[in-house]
């Protein structure tokens, strides 16, 4: 009998599942399908009741998920981290972002910034209000629909200035990525794997979810702008 598995995934891990999930057929023979979406909506699908196997969200929407039942317990893995880029469209100024005051100035000179729904939007809010900015810069935000990377907004001009996850500003056309936000106000965010409470198929779901964390899977994670958690 063919083995195959669905999964419901954010945005951010999207490159890496799909080339992962490649190189778990051709070594088990087992196809996972695994659709990717806004990190909202994921969760928010999850705890409707989808039919899948298994779901890959931030650490601690996969806890919540846990706690309300919503994935089977003790079935979770962490298997990747992932920190916050900044980017600019191509061919324009780059400003400096080597520290946290270069940032913020960089932030202030901007006409539009962008970012997204999730983790590193959640954070940059905070940054935002730690600094005192939410109000200067209100009517300048951008930000992107569930779904839609903020590299397509600065791409097409939307955005001067856009944060996001690096796997998800990577290999994004007509942008450039600046580098990753200072380490004094990085965020890094830790995904994870877990059986979905609605599973037909708990041992192949959780076999998936421990490949996901396994070494040799550590160079794709990489070459995707995240490392192995």
């Amino acid at each position: 009998m063919t083995c195959e598995i669905t999964g419901i995934s954010s945005m951010a891990t999207r490159l890496i599942l799909a080339e992962l999930a490649g190189h778990y057929e051709r070594r088990t023979g087992c196809r996972a399908a695994i659709v990717s979406m806004g990190g909202v909506e994921a969760a928010r699908l999850v705890r409707a009741g989808e039919p899948t196997d298994v779901v890959v969200l931030a650490s601690d929407v996969i806890g919540q998920l846990e706690s309300e039942g919503h994935v089977l317990a003790g079935s979770r893995v962490d298997f990747a981290r992932s920190g916050i880029a900044i980017a600019v469209r191509a061919g324009t100024s780059r400003p400096s972002i080597r520290d946290e005051e270069a940032v913020k100035q960089a932030i202030l000179a901007a006409r539009k910034i962008s970012y997204s729904t999730g983790p590193s939007g959640n954070h940059l809010q905070r940054l935002w209000t730690r600094w005192g900015l939410v109000d200067v810069i209100a009517e300048r935000i951008v930000q992107a629909p569930p779904g839609v990377p903020v590299g397509a907004l600065v791409a097409r001009g939307d955005a001067d200035l856009g944060f996001q996850q690096l796997s998800e500003l990577m290999n994004v056309p007509g942008i450039e990525v600046l580098g990753p936000l200072p380490e004094a106000i990085q965020s890094v965010t830790v995904f994870s794997a877990a059986v979905s409470r609605a599973t037909t198929k708990a041992d192949e779901a959780r076999g998936f979810a421990t490949y996901l964390a396994s070494l040799e899977t550590a160079e794709v994670k990489r070459r995707n702008g995240m490392e192995p958690a």
